[in-house]
């Protein structure tokens, strides 16, 4: 039998160790494609606001492109 559970973020971890505990039972994390993307964007905004704000240093794209 197959089942599908969602699992807010700051829960999944504890309910994952104790389904991983059990012989019988075979767990897998799921990440959607949206999401990771999502994750990505997200990380992609806040990094750019700290660099607005000075708190970070950014690269300019001559560098960028020299690093390839």
């Amino acid at each position: 039998m197959k089942v599908l559970l969602e699992i807010p973020d700051n829960k999944a971890s504890s309910l994952m160790d104790v389904l991983n505990s059990i012989p019988y039972v075979k767990a897998k994390t799921i990440i959607e494609p949206k999401d990771i993307l999502k994750a990505e964007i997200k990380e992609a905004v806040e990094e750019l606001n700290l660099i607005k704000q000075g708190k970070l240093k950014g690269n300019d794209a001559e560098t960028f492109l020299n690093g390839l």
